[in-house]
């Protein structure tokens, strides 16, 4: 009898990393693979805490192991400060990786044969390599963004970004004569909250780039649907998207959430259920966006305003006050964190008010669903351009000489999207494509099988 091949997954300590990893690793289980998914402590927590006394059980029954090691700073420590959390990682977390794949070795028997890394984790490149198993990197955005970081050295010598990374001057420019059009504001290190953050993540990028020459397999959260002429640009990326979460995994209710840092409240669902079809606005900004309270005010007049019904997820840690949670407008639900796949795949839905995060674009533009983008940090910038001026399926919001976006704003752009046949339209087609890519024939289908034909040789 053939021993199933163990993987370990490393993902970043985000959401947006850990959410696509998971749902990767599920798709390896389902061809038969043993994962061992490692967190640091502090995502690990986060990640079990919605789980409830069900952790158990869903990870005994489940063939994902969750485990974690520390990041090296302390419970108290602020993880928001790059250069620390970085820092600490790096000092700390390889040995202890190394210990934990020769742990499981000696005291479960179990062999890792293969590391998954998410790109900033591609450190662990060098424990596979110095261990002699297989590695591979793993990208949880826009391959697009990874063409980016490829061409930093071009970057600096075309005096598009300085040595620390930032942007020298606003402009256009192109990676190559066949690459889209790009400007800076799609330097995604770049669009960090302060200029210190995004120098911190540009030396963690340059830091990683040389770990990528030790593996054959990049890995990529996209299709070629999405981003032919990057993917050309970059040969060696291989799309194996989209990854949605399978309805009908083994796991049950709780399983489908596996990754999540809060739980999902699974009664908007019965909520949707009651209203009228292609009437409700979905809002939903990320596990990181923060308004402020005259910002958060905004969002409720406009959603008055637009007299629709409307979901809105209003995370605890938001900045808003409790009484943000009474608020129901006309016609609407607020939830703490939704489940939002199936949220988005409900025919209620009439469009998606996102942070444009590159999970929830591709989760929205695989329900064919238009967009109203709000960009909070990072890519989610270059991501609402590409879902508003390439593939046109979304319109953007302007802020008005206060920096907030008003709720005339909001109401007008909620009008334009949902009158614009040609936006519906493209977002269906568009939909369709997508899905192609991970049915039987589909390119994320057939590089999912190839690589799971590699792992088990």
């Amino acid at each position: 009898m053939s021993v199933p091949t163990t993987v370990l997954v490393l993902p970043s300590p985000a959401q947006g990393h850990v959410n696509p990893l998971m749902i990767f690793s599920q798709r390896l289980v389902e061809h038969g693979c043993n994962i061992i998914f490692v967190n640091t402590e502090f995502i690990h927590n986060k990640v079990i805490s919605p789980m409830g006394n069900q952790e158990a059980s869903v990870t005994g029954r489940s063939r994902i192991k969750l485990v974690s090691i520390p990041d090296g700073l302390g419970p108290d420590a602020d993880r928001n400060n790059l250069k620390e959390l970085f820092g600490a990682m790096l000092n700390n977390m390889p040995a202890k990786l190394e210990k934990l794949i020769e742990d499981v070795r000696l005291k479960d028997g179990v062999t890792v044969t293969c590391i998954v890394a998410d790109f900033l984790m591609t450190w662990a490149l060098e424990i596979a390599s110095k261990i002699g198993i297989k590695g591979v990197m793993f990208y949880p955005s826009a391959a697009s963004m990874l063409a980016l970081q490829c061409s930093i050295p071009k970057l600096i010598d075309d005096g598009i970004i300085d040595s620390n990374g930032l942007p020298i001057t606003q402009k256009t420019f192109r990676l190559s004569p066949s690459f889209p059009a790009m400007d800076t504001d799609s330097i995604w290190w770049a669009k960090m909250l302060d200029s210190k953050s995004g120098t911190e993540v540009f030396n963690a990028v340059v830091h990683c780039m040389p770990n990528l020459e030790l593996t054959d397999w990049w890995l990529c959260h996209t299709s070629t649907d999405l981003e032919p002429e990057v993917l050309s640009y970059l040969p060696k990326l291989l799309p194996v998207g989209p990854l949605l979460r399978s309805p009908d995994h083994d796991e049950g209710e709780i399983g489908t959430s596996l990754g999540h840092f809060w739980e999902e409240d699974l009664s908007c669902i019965n909520w949707l259920d009651q209203q009228p079809h292609a009437s409700v606005i979905y809002l939903a900004f990320g596990s990181s966006t923060h308004f402020d309270n005259k910002q958060l005010t905004e969002i409720a007049l406009g959603l008055e305003l637009t007299n629709r019904p409307f979901l809105w997820v209003v995370r605890r840690d938001s900045n808003c006050t409790n009484n943000m949670f009474e608020f129901k407008g006309n016609q609407g639900k607020i939830v703490e964190w939704a489940p939002q796949q199936k949220v988005l795949s409900h025919p209620a839905i009439a469009c998606f008010v996102s942070h444009c995060g590159w999970n929830s674009t591709i989760e929205g533009l695989s329900n064919g669903v238009p967009f109203l983008c709000w960009p909070y940090v990072v890519d989610q910038f270059f991501d609402k351009t590409y879902i508003c001026d390439v593939l046109k399926v979304g319109l953007g919001f302007d802020s008005n000489e206060n920096g907030l976006i008003s709720h005339e704003e909001i109401k007008d752009k909620v009008d334009k999207v949902l009158r614009d046949e040609n936006i519906r339209s493209r977002a269906h087609v568009l939909k369709e494509k997508l899905l192609s890519n991970i049915k039987d024939g589909g390119t994320s289908l057939e590089n999912l099988n190839k690589f799971i034909k590699w792992l088990k040789e």
